[in-house]
């Protein structure tokens, strides 16, 4: 485990992206674009999530996936599709939850206690996954300018929520973030320490 921090895109799916879905974000491009400046500057250390649907949902996911009968679709649908192919050194982690804080993208990120969170939404997948992690010992960073919310108010009301919880939660911007990285002049695998 190295105290270098990792990149954690969460979420980049077609079905937050395509202006047709009922799940579009509509910042979703200013995010993305947010995310293309950040990404080289991890070199190996970026894990991407996906949501997707459950093949069976259980308890209160029923009355969910009722309002939503679209969306039962197999992880495999294009819908769920990651909108940029990860470099084949990123991880993909992929979960039925809208946290994706776990076992799997523990490991994905060797441990790591040191988070940059960029992705959406905003007010569902991106807080659902850094309370829990914050609350398990990671230092999350927010980039606040690479994630988009369902609308910009609900993008505040959650960026305001995960500002209760600093110091375990701290917002910063993704200029801000590229400041505190080793030099970008270095070679990537240099980051991978």
């Amino acid at each position: 485990m190295s105290d270098a921090p990792w990149l954690v895109i969460v979420d980049m799916q077609r079905v937050f992206g395509d202006p047709a879905s009922g799940w579009f974000t509509p910042r979703f491009e200013e995010a993305r674009a947010a995310i293309a400046r950040l990404t080289p500057a991890f070199g190996n250390r970026v894990v991407h999530t996906r949501f997707v649907a459950p093949e069976h949902p259980q308890g209160a996911w029923i009355p969910y996936y009722d309002q939503w009968p679209w969306a039962l679709k197999p992880e495999d649908d294009p819908l769920y599709e990651l909108v940029d192919a990860p470099s084949p050194s990123h991880g993909v982690v992929t979960e039925t939850t809208f946290g994706k804080w776990g076992a799997d993208l523990e490991r994905a990120t060797d441990g790591s206690r040191e988070f940059v969170l960029a992705g959406v939404s905003t007010d569902c997948c991106v807080i659902s996954t850094a309370l829990p992690a914050a609350d398990a010992g990671v230092h999350v960073r927010v980039a606040t300018d690479a994630c988009a919310g369902a609308t910009d108010t609900d993008h505040r009301r959650a960026l305001d929520a995960m500002a209760l919880y600093a110091p375990l939660i701290e917002l910063t911007d993704a200029d801000s973030v590229l400041a505190t990285l080793p030099s970008r002049q270095s070679p990537i695998g240099s980051l991978d320490g």
